[in-house]
């Protein structure tokens, strides 16, 4: 059932901590290049079969890539050479995504990961957060960090991974995918640009935060 935003961000600040195993799970892959594609997803279309490089994983698709620089600083061609923490700095729709992970103190993780997809939020995203509870979620270090987590998956998903099935996170939770086209999404967020490759991560610009779920188990809360 879908949930309002508010409820969806009042509800991320009452989340309980998670399990330290947990937090060590999913800092651990942040951190630990991945030797290959590892069964992060549910059995059946969206499992993935490789990983694929930047050059081998197609254009970047979607509505919202008119929006991207054509070229220089933040445009398809120079990303792919960045690491991920680099690409967030240089896409200007992500600068909240960006202030965000610094304040999660997670930029050296997404720059030393490999081989994983990021569905990033866009700036008009955040936006749609009351201020007061972004504020709050932005100085809580361990919820902040459950949110950022909710949206990393293993593995540089292709636009076919996205036609059908869910998607397992770092930090345990789902995300329902669902598309065909230029028209995706992930739970009930459209992808505005996807397939946009950096050097160690696939990014898709997401409208809407991916919330964890508020009373879920363990298993959907990112640590």
């Amino acid at each position: 059932m879908k949930k309002s935003l508010l409820a969806s961000a009042l509800a991320a600040l009452t989340l309980a901590a998670a399990p330290a195993a947990q937090a060590v799970t999913a800092a651990s892959f942040l951190t630990t290049p991945s030797p290959g594609p590892t069964d992060m997803t549910s059995p059946g279309p969206t499992e993935m079969s490789g990983s694929p490089s930047a050059g081998e994983a197609g254009q970047p698709f979607g509505p919202g890539c008119s929006q991207l620089p054509a070229e220089g600083k933040g445009s398809p061609a120079e990303l792919k050479n960045e690491s991920l923490d680099q690409a967030l700095q240089d896409i200007p729709q992500l600068s909240t995504l960006d202030k965000a992970v610094k304040a999660a103190g997670l930029t050296d993780q997404l720059k030393s990961a490999q081989d994983i997809t990021v569905f990033a939020p866009v700036n008009e995203a955040f936006s749609k957060i009351p201020k007061e509870a972004m504020a709050k979620v932005l100085q809580d270090k361990e919820q902040l960090t459950k949110i950022i987590h909710n949206h990393v998956v293993e593995g540089r998903k292709t636009q076919a991974d996205l036609a059908s099935g869910t998607l397992t996170t770092v930090g345990g939770g789902t995300l329902n995918v669902s598309g065909s086209g230029e028209e995706y999404t992930v739970n009930d967020a459209k992808i505005l640009c996807g397939n946009i490759q950096t050097s160690n991560a696939t990014i898709y610009l997401v409208d809407s935060v991916l919330m964890p779920e508020a009373g879920a188990s363990a298993s959907a809360s990112p640590s």
